[in-house]
């Protein structure tokens, strides 16, 4: 019906370095604003629990995240505060950790646009908001990281009006993982295996009675390994890594019940085209039984190929398979193609 057919995304990002700037040691704000245009891809064609792919939508421009920052302990301890995503932004050698990171299914821009391989969809991440993020790496290769924040945040708006002035509900959050690397010919191969719990006390309504219930919580587990290396070079990321994601919590509330993704990607694996990355990735999330659903699980195949045209510019073709969109019986599955243009300058 010549609709659900494209969307875009624009961001603009600014990082201060205030021990330069202002003589503040270990001090940082990071701002970050972001629009976008839709048709309604998801909602008019395809009807996705999931997403078939996150972002856009018909905005003209929104401050999304302006946090201060700091750094403590000579590094090991990191503290962030104000208007934040609290789904991720920290490192552990050099892999992205707490909350919910994947090295190789957690970019939208450069890997998998389907949003059950980005984020754990059993995790009900609030909107970016007022919260405080508190990263403790005291060994190279072990971490954790417990966050809280605003459970009713909009993005659209500063989140004063909710944090403050309505019920005090707070999402929070709290993982440990370690990152190990493993040995081969090539040099360590890098890899990162996380656990973690979240609370959110707000009320929700019982899909078997209309009652409300408070104290929702799940459980999570994540990994990404990478598994061949082309090169000894320490520097090169050549090679092939594995991901795979589960997720529980409880059914009365909520529409996903528990969930599992896996997948991998290999880069450089044409010769010559040492910076292009080839992804394939299968995800399933089983629906409650008391939710109303026809179907008991969407699951999703995704394939993508993201070419790096010029240092600035990446063209990705994807094609996706989306069995059981919606968990409905009464649709057909989904098949999506497209292509996503990424420029960064």
């Amino acid at each position: 019906r010549r609709a659900g057919r494209y969307q875009g995304v624009y961001d603009l990002e600014g990082d201060f370095d205030l021990e330069r700037i202002a003589g503040l040691t270990g001090g940082r704000m990071y701002a970050y604003a972001s629009g976008g245009w839709s048709d309604g891809l998801d909602d008019s064609s395809i009807g996705s629990l999931f997403g078939a792919s996150t972002g856009g939508g018909n905005r003209s421009i929104d401050l999304v995240e302006l946090y201060y920052e700091q750094t403590l302990l000579d590094g090991t301890l990191i503290i962030r505060a104000g208007k934040l995503d609290i789904t991720g932004g920290f490192e552990c050698r050099g892999c992205p950790v707490a909350f919910d990171g994947s090295a190789y299914a957690n970019d939208n821009t450069s890997q998998f646009l389907n949003g059950a391989l980005g984020n754990n969809p059993t995790i009900p991440f609030p909107d970016p908001g007022l919260g405080i993020v508190v990263y403790y790496n005291p060994i190279e290769w072990w971490y954790m990281g417990a966050g809280i924040a605003d459970a009713q945040a909009d993005v659209r708006e500063t989140g004063f009006n909710t944090t403050f002035h309505k019920e005090d509900y707070f999402f929070s959050i709290f993982e440990t993982g370690v990152a190990p690397q493993l040995p081969s010919a090539n040099g360590p191969m890098q890899g990162t295996y996380r656990i973690g719990f979240w609370y959110d006390p707000q009320d929700k309504e019982k899909f078997d009675s209309g009652r409300t219930k408070r104290d929702d919580m799940g459980l999570y587990l994540s990994f990404d390994q990478m598994v061949c290396k082309e090169n000894d070079d320490p520097e090169d990321t050549q090679g092939a890594g594995l991901f795979a994601r589960a997720g529980y919590t409880h059914e009365d509330v909520n529409e996903v019940r528990c969930f599992w993704s896996v997948g991998g990607q290999y880069q450089g694996l044409i010769p010559s085209r040492d910076d292009d990355v080839i992804g394939v990735g299968m995800a399933r999330g089983n629906v409650s039984s008391e939710a109303g659903f026809s179907e008991r699980h969407e699951t999703v195949l995704e394939v993508y190929y993201n070419a790096a045209i010029t240092p600035w510019l990446t063209l990705s073709p994807s094609i996706q398979y989306i069995w059981h969109p919606g968990a409905a019986s009464n649709v057909g599955d989904a098949c999506v193609i497209g292509v996503r243009a990424q420029m960064a300058f």
